[in-house]
């Protein structure tokens, strides 16, 4: 019987008085896809960072095929056999997916002063795609892939050395469409068949079933559960209330019982932006959610930009509060009180190397300074103190940089920054990509909060989040309005997304 190809015993993990880990037991068997499920600060971050040799355990075993292993850097891991692919690979755009893979490592040799052979890393690229067989031209540049084969280029960099045997994948798909997600769970599979195991985290619980053969469940710093998917799907067990430790209620706030007759803060009429979207209509009032739904490429990130000032329609026209609305910048929609929340939260949103303070406050300096452009530092330190408790930041540790947070409480600093603008309307696209169950559920109920003081919209490729969430939904498809009822239902939104049509 072959032995497990990782296997950790009562690991434990320490930040100063706090307990990050509690004596976690955890097995990983040859060719199997283990998922790794918890929420936000449930400690299965600090567990992989051990893994990777990020982290450093305080106490416990570690073992590679039963030989027990000591990581004290990333590098000591990778030497061991174990390879991470982060949520958001760093790879370099201008260079050819054949030179992302084998960066650092472009000569065999080793030598400083070698010269780059690129017929050679073509050589070394093909054999590797031979052994974990998948449709890509690593000769473009990464920078023009689409993100599934960017990840694939990730994944490929990380197997590159012939010893690694465990795979970490970190939400993986969280950015791809569901078709980029096949292709991306066969290579998961070939992998698999060629013997690499693998651990994946997602928030995506449905994947969970899809790709998975069992998975382990962390609450608290705690390891609470580990079942076979066979097993979870004959029980019908709810992964979500696994999760939590308790019954899952309702996900999506209650609605408004009646569609909302409140004022009509933006009304949008016959906007248009060349390529993108045209002759869009609708309104949004105060006291409601309008829901959006579109595939990518229906055109609701560039609509967004639109409302936002980032990318000015071509045609058309807006008015705000009644008055005539046309902004050529972001700082003018802040200024009439819009507020995006972008669907890249990390590259969109947020500065990442600064603190919470910094982002909260930064949407709106004329409130967070004084004259003459000092900070009110005392004042912007209890309104981040304020708007962490208000969002539910864990852990509210409001001076780290943002960018150490999980994607959650990434997302819940941004909303944080709009709630300090104060704003008139409040716009979210693609709101919880990346962010767990109980995230998402607070969230979704932060977004119902605004609504009953500002108009909401959020627009989302996710059918079921534009349903649960919106008082009245529209669809776009292929940058156009599909005819159909603003309260429609959920299978004609879906299809009215997917295929430009309201009605089979």
């Amino acid at each position: 019987m072959a032995l497990p190809a990782l296997t950790a015993t009562s690991v434990t993990k320490r930040f100063g008085p706090f307990v990050a880990l509690h004596d976690i037991d955890f097995s990983l068997e040859p060719g199997e896809i283990h998922a790794l499920l918890g929420v936000n600060g449930a400690g299965k971050s600090t567990f992989i960072k051990i893994l990777s040799g990020i982290h450093v355990k305080d106490g416990g075993r570690i073992e590679l095929a039963g030989r027990e292993v000591h990581f004290h850097s990333p590098q000591d891991a990778i030497r061991a056999g174990i390879a991470t692919v982060q949520q958001h690979p760093e790879l370099v755009p201008d260079i050819s997916g054949y030179e992302n893979i084998f960066l650092g490592r472009e000569s065999e040799g080793g030598s400083l002063f070698a010269r780059m052979d690129r017929k050679a890393l073509e050589r070394r690229g093909q054999a590797l795609l031979k052994r974990f067989p998948v449709e890509i031209d690593l000769s473009r540049k990464v920078g023009e892939m689409p993100a599934v084969e960017r990840e694939i280029v990730a994944i490929l960099q990380a197997l590159a050395g012939e010893h690694i045997r465990v795979l970490i994948l970190d939400e993986p798909t969280s950015t791809l469409t569901e078709v980029e997600k096949d292709i991306l769970f066969r290579l998961m599979a070939n992998l698999r068949e060629s013997g690499i195991a693998i651990i994946y985290i997602t928030h995506r619980l449905d994947e969970v079933y899809e790709i998975a053969d069992r998975f382990s469940v962390f609450r608290g710093g705690r390891r609470v559960a580990t079942v076979a998917v066979t097993e979870a799907r004959e029980e019908r067990l709810s992964l979500a209330e696994l999760m939590l430790g308790e019954t899952l209620g309702e996900v999506f706030p209650e609605k408004n019982a009646a569609p909302s007759r409140g004022e009509a803060v933006l009304e949008v009429r016959g906007l248009a932006r060349d390529g993108a979207f045209e002759d869009l209509t609708f309104a949004a009032r105060r006291g409601e959610i309008l829901g959006v739904f579109g595939l990518v490429g229906s055109g609701i990130d560039e609509l967004s930009k639109a409302l936002f000032g980032a990318m000015p329609p071509d045609r058309g026209a807006m008015r705000l509060l009644g008055q005539e609305a046309s902004f050529s910048s972001p700082g003018e929609a802040l200024a009439r009180g819009i507020f995006l929340v972008p669907g890249d939260r990390r590259s969109e949103g947020l500065t990442l190397s600064r603190s919470s303070i910094f982002n909260m406050t930064l949407a709106k300096l004329d409130k967070a300074s004084r004259r003459g452009g000092l900070m009110r530092r005392p004042d912007n330190l209890r309104a981040a103190r304020r708007l962490a408790e208000e969002v539910t930041l864990q852990p509210p540790d409001i001076g780290a940089p943002v960018g150490r947070f999980s994607g959650g409480n990434q997302q819940k600093v941004v909303i944080a920054k709009g709630l300090y603008t104060e704003a008139e309307l409040y716009i979210f696209v693609e709101p919880t990509v990346g962010v767990d169950i109980g995230a998402r559920s607070r969230i979704y109920g932060l977004m119902r909060e605004l609504s009953r003081k500002a108009a909401v919209i959020v627009m989302s490729t996710d059918c079921d989040e534009v349903f649960g969430l919106a008082d009245r939904t529209i669809a776009l498809y292929r940058g156009k309005r599909v005819p159909a009822p603003e309260d429609m239902p959920r299978g004609d939104l879906l299809m009215a997304g997917i295929l430009g049509e309201a009605h089979t």
